[in-house]
């Protein structure tokens, strides 16, 4: 399932923004996700990137970018401007997680997040090994990962329940790009290398 731009995220996420939406995608990189979604929905398609380099190379992607720190939340943004807000696997390495999820769902109707499933079981196979599991979702060692925090799609799910947001759709993918099927939670936590997530506030 893992698309010409080698990350099968981005194709759920195309697959839940209707044509014409406005999107803002937070820690966009170098735009890719923006250029497909530009491309494939014909988005009208706002970025974030706090680093210079990423945001030149938006820039040259033909991707209307702002450099600025998600930590210092979404000022620049009014309530409700963006039919999606998009943070893709970047929840991890953010240190104030609430306020950003708020940030999103204050600014967008909904939001989209995807992020590694550190309970994978091969990422636990390796911890029991005695090693940081490193892989395609995981792609950093542990002594040079921007990642602040680890956590699980239940650990996602808890927090989502404690700040009453609705999770409209779920997602769970394999290392391959493939979409898990399982009945439980707790097998899809188990299964699934990559969780992306449709949230909005509850009514």
């Amino acid at each position: 399932m893992t698309n010409a731009l080698g990350r099968a995220d981005f194709d759920v996420i195309a697959s839940w923004v209707a044509p014409g939406h406005r999107v803002l995608d937070l820690g966009c990189g170098n735009g890719a996700l923006l250029r497909h979604l530009i491309d494939s929905r014909q988005v009208v398609g706002w970025g974030v990137e706090i680093d210079k380099s990423d945001v030149l190379a938006a820039i040259r992607n033909g991707i209307s970018v702002i450099q600025s720190n998600l930590e210092d939340g979404l000022r620049d943004f009014a309530d409700q401007s963006f039919d999606h807000v998009v943070l893709s696997r970047t929840l991890q390495t953010v240190r104030h997680t609430e306020d950003i999820l708020r940030e999103m769902l204050r600014v967008g109707r909904e939001a989209v997040v995807s992020f590694p499933n550190f309970a994978y079981w091969k990422n636990l196979r390796s911890v029991l090994n005695g090693r940081m599991p490193v892989s395609e979702d995981l792609p950093y060692q542990w002594y040079n990962s921007p990642n602040v925090r680890f956590f699980t799609l239940l650990d996602f799910e808890a927090l989502c329940e404690q700040m009453a947001l609705t999770v409209v759709e779920r997602q769970v993918l394999d290392e391959e790009g493939q979409v898990v099927d399982a009945d439980s939670a707790r097998d899809l936590n188990f299964l699934g290398s990559l969780a992306v997530y449709r949230l909005t506030r509850n009514s």
